[in-house]
């Protein structure tokens, strides 16, 4: 019964399927046109392309007959991979020739691979299109050998020289293995066939390969778990219990890529969760709370509701057994029908075998949890095994949605000083698990260097900024090494006026509750000295509702409807003060923002308590921009700053745009595209958004062109400004005629490069200061790209964004493009300091999680109308 073992272990694990929503009905009926305030805005994610140069021809096909009699040894790893995949039959019709879908050409790092990037939208008649044949475009170039402004800055980065011998030939064959094996037998396999037919095969090595960037990732992949470009093992520095069945193990990222010093490794340090090898019980009792009492209640049957959530927390999960020896794995595809003591199956001779009877018999094993559905690990046929005598296998990422606490836990456990991470990955180098522990390198005459890059970076002056001061204009230059400044004697530059405004409270103690007029006195006294007015009085009295409120959403709109009519519906601000943070918190943006059109600003009863000038000030910056204010704008304009690009009679729009997806373990939810753009030239420090659902995982922004075209940044400026834009900057949209892709989440450090005459403990302790930029060594070969590192890193050590400019009409320079984006990240309007990314970016990541929020919740109000729904017809 328990003998199918796992199946396909070539495909991609744990990757959702992807579905079209277009012409269903159920998602699709939901998409929100939302024309949202000043205050969403958002930043995007993208991957950088990455040119990797073709391989050598292929050598002929070689039939070859392996028999193979290997012995198996109980193994609970599965970190290692195999690169036997299935064979390509796609045709050579790409630039970027990869081992898997292109012949092979000679291999050259010098050769010269151009990219393509496709508008898909044309301007006809005045009107815009969708183009059926994309133009492709060259990606732009470096416009010159780097920027010169600011003051130099030594520093070194995680990458690490690769040499190697450019006329070795290197072969690629493609192995299909039947039946498909696990990982482990795959790679078995592979040194048998290796071993057994060397001189057919031109003397290659059991760690085999297929790119360079393979080669380096051979041995790594042999003793650690892998997950995408990363590995992980416990013998790199301990696993961490983070709670909830899962544990946080360390590990390094690598990655070779092309860079103006030439091949580069690109190593660093990371953390992720996995899930904790221990019995299935074990871990349900970990992880679900109503599990805890199996152990002593092994007579208890699970709910139809409990059994959904045991049966969400095991699917896909690969599991092996221990009540015999075997090397199989089997993944979870669900839970039975019906409990243990009730299944049975058919033997041989066609009788019913019951399966408690059936262990007893074979194994000599009396099952303990006989009321516990067993585990079902076929898709076609019955094959049981009680939970009990199942382990979670080792080495398997965490897909689950961590909570708060694992959330700060992992995060905690990954957060290194500079210091700190350079001496880590600088061990991986050294180490007997990083790329370099094996013999691959010297096998294929690859020498890495185990010293990090040593570069010059630049860092560029902070601009001057302009305040308000009691209705005059006062400028300042944040000149303190963070960057920041503060408003102690200073107005935002643009305040509000907040007549007609209410508050509602969630739950909340009696004296938190109390605690609501003081609340109301001191925020409106700091909005007054901030130059913000905030009338004392609401408009109606506070309304105090318990917090089971929140989780209806009928109520809760109800409740909302009778504040919104109370103020004759004409409220600018409702302020929500909650005892504690709780899901119905995105019903209630959703419904606020979406059905009856009232800005909110949401609190916690426990900041309430430490009523400080700082949190205060930061609630109150959010107010004003939720209204139509903004905190400071550049004193000296665009066009004064950079005369060659911009013109004050010129308007220029900056736009942001972002995708959000649905949670890993989520497979057929719909994407969240944002866009946002600039409506105030030349402040250009106050954005309008929009957002849309679109397919599931869908990188790219289905529906741009409409989401541009109805109430978009361009209409609000030619309102504004009185004529059209005439350039774009644009950091994702398609329409642009400068258009960059902005990526955050990259593995490139740059740390202060030591000085001789100080001790070990004195250098790395800070991070690189806010302006650093850096565009030699580690960057493209002749792509027009940079890191700037614009914020002051507080926790950890910073990491830099980088930009990617892939088309531009504009002919920036690279110190015009680079003080431009640094520029702009004063200008947000949430804090007083630099912030990390260029603000269209990071305002529209923000809309589109806004968005996501709308989404979901709306999501989950259908599901539950269709079970009301189904439960009425049952009584029809």
């Amino acid at each position: 019964m328990e003998e199918e073992e796992e199946s396909n272990t070539s495909r991609k694990k744990f990757t959702p399927k992807t579905r079209n929503f277009r012409g269903t009905q159920s998602v699709n009926s939901y998409q929100y046109h939302h024309h949202l305030l000043q205050n969403y805005y958002g930043f995007n994610y993208t991957n950088q392309f990455q040119t990797f140069p073709p391989l050598l021809p292929l050598p002929p096909s070689i039939p070859l007959q392996l028999t193979l009699s290997p012995s198996f040894h109980q193994n609970q790893r599965l970190g290692s991979t195999t690169h036997f995949q299935k064979a390509s039959r796609k045709q050579n019709n790409s630039l970027l020739a990869t081992s898997s879908d292109s012949k092979f050409q000679d291999f050259s790092f010098a050769q010269e691979v151009e990219k393509e990037i496709f508008l898909p939208c044309d301007k006809k008649n005045g009107t815009e299109t969708v183009d059926a044949k994309p133009k492709s475009l060259a990606v732009a170039k470096r416009p010159d050998s780097g920027g010169v402004e600011g003051k130099p800055i030594a520093l070194v980065a995680n990458h690490f020289l690769v040499e190697f011998d450019p006329s070795q030939k290197i072969f690629h064959y493609d192995v299909e293995i039947f039946p498909n094996p696990s990982k482990e037998v795959a790679r078995m396999i592979k040194r048998k066939l290796v071993g057994e037919n060397s001189t057919v095969l031109s003397g290659a090595r059991p760690e085999y390969i297929h790119a360079l960037d393979v080669v380096l990732r051979e041995s790594p992949a042999e003793k650690c778990f892998s997950v995408g470009r990363s590995f992980y093992s416990s013998s790199f520095g301990g696993a961490k219990e983070i709670g909830g069945g899962a544990i946080a193990l360390k590990g390094f990222f690598q990655s070779l890529r092309p860079t103006q010093q030439g091949l580069s490794l690109n190593v660093d340090f990371s953390v992720t969760a996995f899930h904790e090898s221990i019995g299935v019980i074990p871990y349900l009792q970990k992880r679900l709370d109503f599990m805890h009492d199996i152990s002593r209640e092994k007579t208890r049957i699970l709910t139809s509701e409990e059994k959904k959530e045991v049966e969400k927390a095991l699917k896909n999960l690969r599991i092996f057994v221990c009540h015999r020896e075997t090397v199989q794995r089997y993944r979870v595809y669900s839970l039975t029908g019906e409990i243990t003591e009730n299944l049975s199956f058919p033997d041989r001779d066609g009788r019913n075998l019951r399966l408690v009877s059936y262990f007893k018999d074979h194994y000599e094993y009396d099952v303990q949890y006989t009321n516990l559905p067993c585990l079902q690990i076929s898709r076609r046929k019955p094959c049981y095994l009680p939970m009990e005598l199942c382990v979670i296998c080792e080495g398997q990422k965490f897909l689950g949605k961590l909570s708060d606490d694992q959330t700060v836990k992992l995060l905690k456990m990954g957060c290194q000083k500079p210091r700190e991470r350079k001496k880590i990955i600088d061990s991986v180098m050294e180490g007997q698990f990083g790329p370099t522990s094996g013999d691959q390198g010297k096998d294929f005459k690859l020498r890495v260097s185990k010293e990090m890059t040593r570069l010059t970076g630049r860092i560029l002056q902070p601009p001057k900024l302009k305040l308000g001061n009691g209705g005059h204009v006062r400028n300042l230059t944040p000149f303190r090494h963070d960057r920041q400044w503060n408003l102690l004697d200073s107005h935002v530059f643009e305040g509000t006026r907040i007549e007609r405004w209410a508050i509602i409270s969630f739950g909340g103690t009696p004296d938190q509750k109390s605690s609501i007029q003081k609340f109301i006195n001191q925020l409106s006294q700091r909005c007054e000295q901030l130059g913000i007015f905030l009338h004392k009085n609401t408009v109606i009295s506070p309304l105090f509702e318990p917090m089971h409120v929140l989780g209806n959403a009928k109520l809760l709109e109800s409740k909302l409807r009778k504040i919104h009519k109370a103020a004759f519906g004409n409220l600018q601000l409702l302020v929500c003060v909650m005892e504690r943070k709780h899901r119905g918190y995105a019903d209630l943006k959703r419904i606020a923002e979406t059905s009856i059109g009232i800005v909110s600003q949401c609190c916690l009863y426990s900041n309430l308590g430490k009523l400080g000038s700082q949190f205060l000030a930061n609630l109150a910056l959010k107010i004003n921009a939720k209204v139509g204010g903004c905190t400071v704008a550049l004193y000296n304009s665009l066009p004064s700053e950079i005369p060659r690009i911009f013109r004050q009679d010129d308007p220029v729009i900056f736009m942001g745009a972002d995708v959000t997806h649905p949670h890993p373990l989520d497979d057929f939810s719909p994407s969240v595209a944002a866009v946002v753009g600039s409506v105030n030239w030349p402040a250009a420090n106050k954005y309008v958004s929009r957002m849309r659902s679109q397919t599931h995982r869908q990188e790219i922004i289905q529906d741009l062109c409409a989401m541009l075209a109805k109430r978009n940044s361009i209409k609000c400026c030619k309102m504004k400004c009185n004529k059209f834009a005439r350039r774009v900057q644009d950091f994702r949209a398609i329409n642009a005629i400068t258009f960059a892709v902005v990526q955050k989440r990259h593995h490139t450090r740059l740390f202060p490069k030591p000085d001789p005459s100080l001790s070990e403990n004195q250098f790395l302790d800070k991070n690189i200061p806010p302006g650093t930029v850096v565009d030699t060594a580690i960057t493209h070969p002749t792509e027009f790209d940079f890191y700037l590192c614009s914020h002051w890193g507080i926790k950890g050590t910073s990491r830099p964004v980088h930009y990617h400019v892939l088309w531009d009409d504009n002919e920036f320079t690279s110190d015009e493009v680079q003080k431009l984006v640094y520029n702009l990240c004063y200008t947000f309007v949430r804090c007083t300091k630099p912030v990390s990314l260029v603000p269209p970016v990071y305002y529209a990541h923000l809309a589109a999680y806004r968005g996501r929020l709308y989404l979901d919740r709306s999501i989950q109000e259908v599901a539950r109308f269709r079970v009301f729904i189904t439960r009425g017809n049952r009584f029809t």
